[in-house]
């Protein structure tokens, strides 16, 4: 299957820079993947789309400030640090920029104590490739505080304009610190809307999945099938699982918040195959793309996504790719918002 099956044109200025004031007042592309039908409204129609019984599931991961700006300790050139996954013992996986000055014994040092010492330096202690690095922190304090003060929110490289306010990248239900990104599509919801969807009979379920490399990199093959995920860590409590149980059981919609969510709940099912779904954390590198049969998802919630994206394949996995094309297509021409902060499209049956 060719990357290029999933490649369309997008208007840069289509691109959403900023996010809206109002979560809710997104618009929203309602697709029937059964009928192919296609209608377009707002974001609180969801509401409408949504059954009494379908469990919502949101991954309530949390974005670290994972930008790191600061600059090497033997030349002074600039170094810029992205953290994607926490090894242990200070060590974490980042993308270093620029790679190629960010060799192994380099050492970047961040901030200022005030008497010109660096309040945090890493230590590169390994190379591997298209920029990733293993590093190791050396400070004094509490790490989450100085990363807090020093890092910036790792916003995707097509957003320009500056985040004025840290807490718009996280969903109102963020928990669980420790992803690169944010679940986007949970980006649209309030504490107001959710109250709202409980009252009508949503059930709300969360898993976690701390997102990580995989979303920074391109694909860099021309065969689909020859493609291989970055692994993130994901976590199900007992509640959760339960409630997830539940609505196998008893014939409901699992309805997941998120191409991250959405691949959470696919490495449960295969992880438990027949059997019920139980607490459990583990290492995730799922790749779904067009002929995956969907195991517990039922319906999805999501963005708009990159051309030739591992996103684009999910969504042409639970709904038919020709469809999918033709969805993108009504959303450009009627000037939807695409990407992190753009509209939503809600795909059911």
């Amino acid at each position: 299957m060719n990357v290029d099956w999933f490649d369309f044109e997008l208007p840069e200025e289509l691109i959403a820079q900023t996010p809206l004031q109002d979560r809710t007042s997104s618009r929203l592309l309602m697709l029937n993947k059964a009928n192919g039908q296609i209608q377009h409204g707002v974001f609180t129609d969801l509401a409408e789309q949504l059954r009494a019984g379908d469990v919502l599931v949101l991954n309530n991961t949390r974005v670290i400030p994972a930008r790191l700006m600061g600059m090497k300790k033997d030349t002074g050139a600039k170094a810029e640090l992205l953290l994607l996954k926490q090894l242990g013992d200070d060590r974490w996986e980042a993308l270093a920029k620029p790679a190629k000055r960010l060799k192994t014994g380099s050492i970047i040092a961040f901030g200022d104590d005030g008497t010109g010492n660096a309040l945090m330096e890493a230590e590169v202690l390994e190379e591997g490739d298209m920029g990733s690095r293993i590093i190791r922190f050396r400070y004094e304090g509490i790490f989450q505080e100085l990363l807090d003060r020093l890092g910036e929110m790792p916003l995707p490289p097509y957003i320009k304009e500056r985040l004025e306010e840290r807490e718009r990248y996280q969903t109102v239900y963020s928990r669980h610190e420790g992803s690169a990104a944010a679940p986007t599509a949970g980006l649209h919801f309030t504490e107001q809307f959710l109250q709202e969807l409980e009252d009508k009979g949503v059930v709300l379920a969360y898993v976690t999945l701390h997102v990580g490399l995989g979303t920074f990199r391109p694909m860099s093959v021309d065969k689909v099938e020859e493609h291989e995920m970055h692994a993130e860590y994901y976590e199900l409590d007992e509640r959760n699982a339960e409630l997830l149980n539940e609505a196998s059981r008893n014939g409901r919609r699992i309805v997941a918040v998120g191409t991250t969510s959405a691949r959470t709940l696919e490495t449960l099912a295969g992880r438990f195959q027949d059997k019920p779904l139980e607490a459990c954390s583990g290492w995730t590198s799922i790749f779904i793309y067009p002929g995956y049969k969907f195991q517990l998802v039922n319906a999805l919630l999501t963005n708009f996504h990159l051309p030739k994206s591992t996103l684009v394949m999910l969504v042409s996995a639970l709904a038919d790719r020709d469809l999918i094309m033709k969805a993108y297509g009504e959303a450009i021409e009627r000037r939807y918002r695409f990407f992190s902060f753009g509209d939503a499209m809600f795909i059911f049956d």
